[in-house]
């Protein structure tokens, strides 16, 4: 024992008056000697617990009067997603929060945030377990049992209660807590298991889902160039599933630079509003000189452009956006020219007989290609779903040598931080100069010491994610949601190895290098030198005396929730944008939106803690509680966030789970080889009895995992495992005829979304046509619908009616065409949030404010005319050519969410174009009443601003305009095209279409 304790302080000593390099050397081997003391221990609870009560007591008196920050959801979602309403009171938020149920959550914030809050309860549950056994088992064994040398009345608590005095048979604690620890944990996976198929089963019977068109379409991937049609995809899947009904298919066309140009159009158009929004910040005191700007590299006339040379900024944008403009629309007609991507969507009439076709091609790779179930259609990462298996299959590797280095290579920056930015004396060791500075400014670099180390820290913790998401993305991950948990995962990988592993035994392994060096240097074997040092016993040692900064650590991750909690940033930023910028009407539009929850971040943060306590769990047992106090409170507060504040950006319907499932289990196993190390070194070294009982825990995990993938993952992936052959079930009551509703088909978003229009705020509206120079007022010059046909891929967006010179965008307030001018009071984003420029990056995609886009897409043109059956003897267009045979060939019409023929839309045949496609209403539509004697439905819209209105895409009611005058106005080039199309769609149903042929079928 006198040898270990020696070894100990050997570890710890370091000579005061050596300096310079040796002073160095002795910092490396003990970098984080002043975290260990106990009264550190003491200081960090203490400001833990004080911060935390101070925060709460600050948000419940700000929430009241801030609820664009700290209710956010409560104004923007609809009734079905609004969260439970709360009083003025400060404490009104603890009783919806406590009262609101698992089974009601679901409908409220969705399954990946109700996920989410029960692993997080499961985390609480597991670590309060852990605290009884480990408390009451481990502490009084070490303090009872510990040797009682001399230095044992040295010693502070925190280290007598761990294994640093215990030896011998005593250790069989640890063995015996090392096994009921392993029991709680794997009893709380599966017991959570079973609760997440629950949770998957309901979310498949919800009502959003079972509308959805993803929950029945099949995407195919790595298609062979013979396969590549939509008549392709049907027989990849017959041989799979020979049985399988009709399905409508589509194959990707290639969209070559259409998302590049309307990136840099959004781009152009958000400097032109923010030059605009500086300008005309003050209309009545215009600045004497006009913003000006250097023209884009992107630009393809910047070579004309004297070099070096500003232009005047609005002209120069104006211009920019409106040949951008005209580059969007001509792509946009030509693409279905081009060629086949290898990837399409097959969608059925039946949820169970897709999933059921996606379970039997599960490990079936026909012709190379490969068939799994749709994500959202904004879930999809549209670039990279052509890419290659060779091709991502580089580009992984190439992305794991980066995370690799990346990796390895933060060490060194890693332990200059915790030697130095911890504790500033420690470089006034090694450097006189700022020794002598830090002795005359002592309070200034106190501060420094206070403000650096977290500052740096939580920069890492910030750019970390973004660079995992770019390499992720780089690497060619499909969705956003499976980029996500590659995130996490990294992010978690990265943590372990970084600020676990290499934190807790960096001093060790520094101490057993530099003495193996040393020896060697003295004329010692390098062999016998490597022998002779215990690492071991160090390695222990080492473990148990960084212990408490552990404890710490976990203490104060209780004033990170809190901070969660009271939303400092989102208040700061939002206050210094307000008051000391001039931010434009989308920028404050955005400010006041839901912000989207970041998953892999808190996931991380979850299993790291995790980790860590369960790796010391039986070295130091007073980071359990520590952990459980964090995760006991975290539960609340989180809960309040996703209910009031945050949103879920993409929805993957908590396919998180088996990330967190698999690293919980590898945490575990982890903290077993810990006690496997312990027990060796500090048990019978002998015979290691203690050890040996050991051995048995990382297998069984592994075992237990095995046994929950083969037990739960397939029924919670798949609605059904079963064959569909049955037609009873395969056109069941849900998705009849009537109801088909697969008219919406996965498409480019760069093909059918409207380009977004340079918002002005109204103070601006009078003075800005003299600012404009009237440089869009030529809108007399209609658009010449040409006659290129785009048969074949119709989810192009529709490009008509539009003003002259402004092609891919739809109508605009007539008193300054070009522009969308939007008063004060309605600077918010709940009169924007049907706007997918706007609701794509705040949960509009999720449904959280009315239907999600998948179950239907109203600015997705050519409804029911754009699938083709991928089997011989089906009429084109499917179900819908027959719905189409009962409408009046001179009423074009779409279809509404259930089926039936809904709201007017006409429609050209020779362009395959729908006008007015791009109409959405920003609030709820009016009603609407059926004529009998026309067959059809007349649907009244909101008009102006409010519902869409026929002014277009967010135009202002500035001058009221009856949409049916326009379309009747003969003078109009809409009124004969519209006859045209009515014309040539009344010869269509007529008509035959020989097999084989690809016509888009228009209703």
């Amino acid at each position: 024992m006198d040898t270990l304790r020696s070894m100990g302080d050997n570890l710890l000593k370091r000579d005061e008056t050596t300096s310079g390099p040796q002073e160095l050397l002795n910092l490396l081997a003990n970098p984080y000697q002043q975290a260990l003391l106990q009264n550190g221990l003491y200081a960090g609870l203490a400001t833990s617990v004080g911060f935390t009560l101070l925060l709460a007591i600050g948000f419940s008196l700000l929430r009241p009067y801030n609820s664009v920050v700290y209710a956010p959801k409560l104004k923007v979602a609809d009734d079905r997603h609004a969260p439970p309403p709360m009083g003025k009171g400060m404490f009104a938020w603890v009783g919806p929060v406590l009262g609101t149920k698992e089974q009601d959550l679901i409908p409220l914030i969705g399954l990946d945030a109700t996920v989410f809050l029960r692993i997080l309860k499961m985390c609480r549950n597991i670590f309060l377990t852990l605290s009884v056994f480990g408390c009451c088992i481990l502490i009084p064994i070490n303090l009872i049992k510990g040797a009682r040398d001399k230095s044992w009345t040295a010693q502070t608590l925190v280290s007598k209660v761990t294994p640093i005095n215990t030896s011998g048979d005593v250790v069989w604690g640890m063995v015996v807590c090392a096994w009921l620890f392993n029991i709680v944990v794997a009893g709380y996976l599966w017991w959570n298991y079973r609760a997440i198929r629950r949770l998957r089963r309901q979310y498949y019977d919800s009502p959003e889902y079972q509308a959805s068109l993803h929950a029945r379409t099949l995407m195919l991937n790595d298609i062979p160039k013979a396969l590549r049609s939509d008549e392709g995809i049907g027989r990849l899947i017959d041989e799979v599933v020979p049985t399988s009904s009709f399905s409508r298919t589509t194959i990707a066309r290639n969209v070559k630079d259409l998302p590049e140009l309307i990136e840099q159009h959004n781009s152009t158009v958000r400097k032109l509003e923010k030059h605009l929004a500086n300008y005309l910040k003050d209309p009545s005191n215009l600045p004497a000189k006009r913003p000006e700007i250097k023209p884009s590299k992107r630009d393809p006339n910047w070579a004309t452009f004297p070099k070096g040379q500003k232009l005047d900024a609005i002209t120069y944008l104006t211009g920019r956006i409106k040949e951008i403009e005209i580059e969007i629309k001509e792509v946009r007609i030509g693409v279905d020219s081009r060629n086949p991507l290898p990837y399409g969507f097959a969608s059925y009439e039946a949820i169970e007989e897709a999933h059921s076709i996606a379970f039997a091609a599960k490990n079936k790779h026909p012709q190379g290609s490969n068939i799994v179930l749709s994500p959202r259609p904004n879930d999809i990462i549209w670039k990279n779903m052509p890419l290659s298996k060779s091709t991502r299959r580089r580009r992984r590797f190439i992305n794991n040598i980066w995370f690799l280095l990346l990796t390895i290579v933060w060490v060194a920056p890693n332990a200059m931080i915790s030697v130095f930015l911890t504790s500033l004396s420690n470089l006034g060791h090694v450097w006189p100069a700022f020794q002598t500075s830090l002795e005359k400014h002592t309070t200034w670099w106190s501060i420094v010491q206070g403000v650096a180390s977290p500052a740096i820290t939580s920069l890492v913790y910030l750019v970390l994610p973004l660079i995992f998401r770019r390499l992720s993305i780089r690497a060619g991950d499909r969705t956003k949601t499976a980029r996500e948990r590659h995130v996490a995962a990294k992010l978690y990988t990265f943590f372990v190895f970084n600020f676990l592993i290499v934190f807790s035994l960096f001093s060790t392994v520094w101490t057993f290098v530099s003495t193996v060096i040393q020896d060697s240097q003295n004329g010692q074997n390098a062999w016998e030198a490597i022998k002779k040092y215990n690492l071991g016993q160090a390695l222990i040692i080492s473990l148990c005396n960084i212990s408490p900064f552990w404890i710490t650590w976990l203490l104060q991750r209780n004033l990170g929730a809190a901070v969660d909690l009271a939303q400092l940033w989102s208040l700061l930023w939002s206050f210094c944008a307000r008051k000391f910028s001039s931010p434009t009407p989308r920028e404050m539009i955005e400010l006041t939106a839901p912000p989207a929850f970041e998953y892999a971040a808190y996931y991380n943060y979850f299993l790291f803690y995790s980790t860590v306590t369960l790796c010391f769990a039986t070295i130091q047992p007073l980071c359990i509680p520590a952990c459980a106090l964090y995760f006991l409170l975290d539960v609340w507060l989180k809960k309040y966030l996703l209910l009031y504040v945050f949103i879920t950006k993409t929805e993957s319907g908590g396919m998180f789970w088996r990330m967190f499932y698999n690293r919980m289990v590898f945490a575990t196993i982890l903290s077993n080889l810990l006690v496997f190390l312990a027990v060796w070194v500090r048990g019978n070294s002998v015979s290691h009895i203690q050890a040996y009982a050991v051995v048995p825990l990382p297998f069984l995990m592994i075992a237990f995992k095995i046994y929950c993938k083969r037990a739960f993952d397939d029924k919670i992936h798949y609605y059904t495992l079963r064959n569909i052959q049955d037609p009873e079930v395969s056109h069941g009551k849900i998705f009849s005829d009537k109801k088909d509703r697969l008219a919406s088909r996965f498409g480019h978003p760069a093909l059918y979304r409207p380009l977004i229009t340079p918002m002005v705020h109204a103070r601006a509206q009078n003075i800005l046509a003299s600012v404009y120079g009237g440089r869009l007022t030529d809108s007399n010059n209609a658009y010449s619908g040409e006659s290129t046909s785009v048969s074949g891929y119709s989810d192009t967006y529709a490009l008509d009616p539009m003003q002259g010179g402004q092609p891919g965008r739809t109508k605009s307030s007539k008193s300054m065409p070009g522009f969308e001018i939007v008063p004060e009071n309605k600077l918010d984003f709940s009169y924007f949030k049907g706007r997918a420029e706007f609701g794509e990056d705040h949960g509009g995609g999720g449904g959280l404010y009315g239907k999600a886009e998948d179950i239907i897409r109203t600015d997705t043109p050519g409804a029911s005319s754009g699938y083709s059956d991928s089997r011989p003897g089906t009429p084109v267009g499917g179900m819908m050519g027959r719905q189409r045979a009962h409408t009046p060939a001179n009423m074009p019409v779409s279809y509404d969410a259930s089926g039936d023929i809904g709201s007017l839309r006409r429609h050209d045949s020779q362009t395959n174009l729908m006008h007015a496609a791009a109409e959405m209403p920003v609030a709820t539509p009016g009603g609407h009443h059926r004529d009998l004697s026309q067959d059809r439905v007349q649907h009244e819209r909101a008009p102006g601003f409010f519902g869409g209105g026929p002014q277009g895409y967010g135009g202002l009611p500035q001058h009221p305009v009856d949409e049916q005058e326009n379309d009747n106005d003969p003078t109009s080039y809409d009124y004969f095209r519209t006859r045209r199309a009515a014309t040539q769609n009344q010869g269509e149903v007529q008509g035959q279409v020989p097999h084989g042929g690809y016509r888009a079928f228009s209703p």
